[in-house]
């Protein structure tokens, strides 16, 4: 399989809806909130600045192809509108991720909780600073997640159905990650089952199986099974190419500290595989792992560990394997030519991207 670096070209006009979509909304959100109480607009500004700061837009796109492979007009207004939403709700899910993270930046700039908290200590105003940063940021969340809701008003029963289960198996998942982080989970079975509800399921199979159902519910029992033989392996590559990212991307492409998953000590199939195949002193420096304090020098030597150790190399070799699974999977599905198409560049663009 080839690794491209650049998205295909198809999702450019796909996020371009989903983005005035969202323009419009906040915008009206603003000015209706602002004329309230003028700090309200900064607040619903915060649910703006996230959701149009960048972003890869894939959960808007897969859902796109779902539902242009299942016969569906691509130009359809409730296509952009559940884009929208899917924005929207992954950014309810990364304001709580943050603070749940403590999480300085996000997409190279300040978290929301930190924003707040800075302006606490500016104003001098009373009780403690991260308490508040991190009741705003939550909060700010919780709009973004009924604003969501908002733009999936009218949608079938069936497609509503999948929209929940999709944000039910998303909280799951941050229980399991979280529990996982405290208890230095190392069971590679585990991690995998984290990867998949944390991330996975809720960017590519729930988003097909919503665009596919929004198009042609009658045809449900037969395209889910068909998009999940897809999604699945699919999800799973694109967290685990998110978990390697973690450790060892470029923060100017991921907006994020390089080594931050190690800091947090995430339970994730990279680490699973490193603690499996180490020596006990490797094993000594894998342990620093989740310590909140590790400086340049340590994350780098448990980076070298993690390279001794085979555990990078396995994990690319499974990436392999898993998006080459999802590609054939394509095959048994019976969407039109086009979405099958462009499924198959999406799957070679989630697997090898580098932000």
């Amino acid at each position: 399989m080839s690794q491209p670096l650049l998205p295909p070209p198809s999702l450019a006009g796909i996020a371009a809806g989903v983005e005035r979509r969202l323009g419009v909304l906040l915008q009206a959100e603003r000015s209706r909130w602002a004329a309230l109480d003028p700090d309200l607009d900064d607040v619903v500004h915060q649910v703006e600045r996230l959701v149009l700061a960048g972003g890869k837009r894939l959960r808007p796109a897969f859902c796109h192809w779902g539902y242009v492979g299942a016969g569906g007009d691509p130009h359809a207004e409730v296509l952009v509108d559940a884009g929208a939403a899917f924005e929207l709700m992954h950014a309810f899910a990364l304001f709580h991720d943050d603070v749940m993270d403590d999480a300085a930046s996000r997409r190279g700039t300040p978290t929301t909780h930190v924003v707040y908290a800075e302006q606490h200590v500016q104003h001098a105003w009373g009780g403690e600073p991260r308490r508040f940063g991190e009741g705003i940021a939550i909060l700010v969340g919780d709009l973004a997640f009924v604003y969501a809701d908002q733009l999936m008003r009218g949608v079938t029963v069936e497609a509503w159905d999948i929209w929940n289960e999709l944000r039910i198996e998303l909280n799951i998942g941050q229980l399991l990650d979280v529990l996982g982080s405290v208890r230095n989970e190392r069971r590679l079975q585990q991690a995998e089952r984290i990867c998949r509800y944390k991330s996975g399921k809720y960017t590519i199979e729930r988003p097909l199986h919503l665009g596919a159902v929004l198009a042609a519910p009658q045809r449900a029992a037969e395209l889910i099974p068909g998009l999940s033989a897809y999604g699945l392996p699919l999800g799973d590559a694109f967290q685990m190419r998110d978990d390697v990212m973690g450790v060892f991307g470029d923060e100017a492409l991921t907006g994020k500290p390089v080594g931050g998953d190690l800091l947090e000590g995430k339970p994730t199939p990279l680490m699973a595989r490193a603690v499996a195949a180490a020596t006990p002193t490797q094993r000594e420096v894998l342990g620093l792992v989740g310590q909140r304090n590790l400086d340049a020098s340590q994350v780098g030597r448990i980076q070298q560990v993690i390279v001794e150790t085979g555990a990078l190399d396995q994990l690319e070799a499974h990436i392999v394997a898993l998006a080459d699974e999802a590609v054939n999977a394509l095959e048994r599905v019976d969407i039109t030519a086009e979405a099958r198409n462009e499924l198959t560049q999406l799957a070679h663009y989630v697997s090898w991207r580098q932000q």
